[in-house]
């Protein structure tokens, strides 16, 4: 494999870090990665590394305010200046391999950041893997503050959220040396999250709810059953109303948020990479059944 590191310049003229990785034989199709919500793409080495075993070439990029990329830490002036960004990264994947098939894996807010891409551009890609994607969140939100959320952002942007979980535990993986990890990682973000991030995120979030009977491509949902920090019934509820003739739900027993990181890894990785072999085999693979595993 062949890493290359560069820079881009995302939507208003902020300096995105991306990395790509190429297979040392032929490259079967390209796979942009989307990174989650306070982290940035170095967590996915094992995963890109697997990928381009199997000879995918991967792009990935620190989402701005993420990472190595610029911008004010883990907020955002509006949600889709991911998305934007994203596609800038595409362009650069699409340039170096115009004839190869594109697919998308995005995990968590990465998720959301994908579906919203594919919502503006699935006729481009081959195929979507979203893993805990963001869509149902914070439902303990008391419906008035959901209401009044983008009235207090503005009056109060930087506000930090006070996010609940169970205390003592590794809410990432059962692996408790994950947390560790990303807690110790300069390059991850471990401050509060902002109330206007948390509003950019609810409206993302709602905004693609309602557009899911959009969606046409070829799907694969993954999500952990014992996920604390994005509910399950998101990704249900995404693989139910999606229209795609070609859809998988598959729900890991037992995981947490993290799916790629959980002592179950490598075979979360073997079913992405399965199921990536069957839809880049013939470019515009159609007719697939229905899945789900």
């Amino acid at each position: 494999m062949v890493e290359t590191t560069g820079t881009l310049t995302g939507r208003r003229g902020v300096r995105l870090v991306y990395s790509s990785h190429v297979p040392a034989g032929a490259v079967r199709a390209v796979v942009l990665l989307a990174h989650g919500y306070g982290e940035h793409r170095g967590r996915y080495a094992h995963v890109v590394a697997a990928l381009a075993a199997r000879g995918y070439a991967v792009y990935a990029l620190d989402h701005r305010g993420h990472g190595g990329s610029g911008g004010p830490r883990a907020v955002v002036d509006r949600f889709d200046d991911f998305v934007e960004d994203l596609h800038v990264l595409a362009g650069r994947a699409k340039t170096a391999y115009r004839a190869a098939p594109l697919c998308l894996v995005g995990h968590s807010m990465g998720g959301l950041i994908a579906l919203r891409y594919a919502l503006r551009h699935q006729p481009e890609l081959q195929g979507l893997i979203v893993s805990g994607a963001a869509l149902r969140f914070g439902e303990d939100t008391p419906a008035i503050a959901r209401r009044l959320s983008g009235l207090l952002a503005r009056l109060a942007p930087n506000f930090p959220i006070v996010v609940s979980g169970p205390t003592g535990e590794s809410l990432l993986s059962r692996d408790p040396r994950v947390q560790e990890r990303f807690a110790a990682d300069p390059l991850c973000y471990t401050g509060p999250l902002r109330l206007w991030m948390a509003h950019q995120l609810l409206q993302a979030a709602g905004d693609a709810r309602r557009r899911l009977e959009e969606l046409t491509l070829p799907l694969l949902v993954m999500h952990g059953e014992d996920d604390r920090f994005v509910l399950p019934s998101g990704s249900s509820e995404l693989f139910r109303r999606a229209r795609s003739a070609d859809k998988t739900l598959k729900l890991w027993p037992g995981c947490r948020h993290e799916v790629f990181n959980e002592p179950e890894q490598g075979e979360v990785i073997a079913f992405l990479l399965e199921w990536l072999d069957r839809r880049t085999e013939t470019e515009g693979r159609a007719g697939v059944p229905v899945g789900r595993a």
